[in-house]
């Protein structure tokens, strides 16, 4: 479905370009093409931000492996052969145990849920910055339409292109200035 809306953009897209191509068809068409990935890894500001978004992970993952540590220890010491507890004291001990995992198994949920918010909002937040750059780049040097290229783990939207047409490193520069 998703594949399909795509594929029905990139042709509204196609056939868009055709029109204004044909509309303009006395005067250049200029288009250029450019990675939004790159430029969110190569801006100063993109930079920051990815790296904000590394340090709220980590601090995420030190307390779910502290929880994963105090688990691993409570199992070794339910397991230990030479542990004397009495039964009600084993089965109160299993009991905590359950519940511990089941918090942790929450709260891991629970911080996934929070990263991956959190990384959708940065990128809807940095796409619209990286839009208007590429928008003051087109207008600045004439292009009709900046492209994005795409990247492996997206679909590619522009399968070939010739180097000259690529304007990322110019989109990181009008980038970096309007996002000081």
């Amino acid at each position: 479905m998703k594949r399909q809306r795509v594929i029905g953009m990139f042709g509204m897209l196609a056939a868009s370009l055709w029109c204004a191509y044909a509309a303009v068809a006395a005067e250049a068409f200029k288009v250029g093409v450019m990675d939004q990935q790159a430029v969110m890894e190569q801006s100063k500001s993109g930079k920051r931000a990815l790296e904000e978004m590394k340090s709220y992970s980590l601090t995420r993952q030190k307390i779910v492996n502290a929880d994963d540590q105090e688990l691993k220890e409570m199992e070794a010491s339910l397991q230990d052969p030479n542990n004397k507890l009495s039964e009600p004291a084993k089965q109160e001990k299993q009991e905590q145990f359950r519940t511990k995992l089941e918090a942790y198994q929450r709260r891991l949920a629970d911080f996934n849920r929070e990263v991956q918010q959190k990384q959708r909002e940065m990128v809807a937040e940095y796409a619209k910055k990286i839009a208007a750059a590429a928008q003051a780049v087109a207008q600045k040097e004439g292009y009709q339409a900046i492209l994005d290229k795409g990247s492996e783990v997206m679909i590619r939207i522009v399968l070939y292109h010739q180097p000259g047409l690529d304007v990322t490193d110019r989109v990181v520069k009008e980038f970096d200035s309007q996002n000081k």
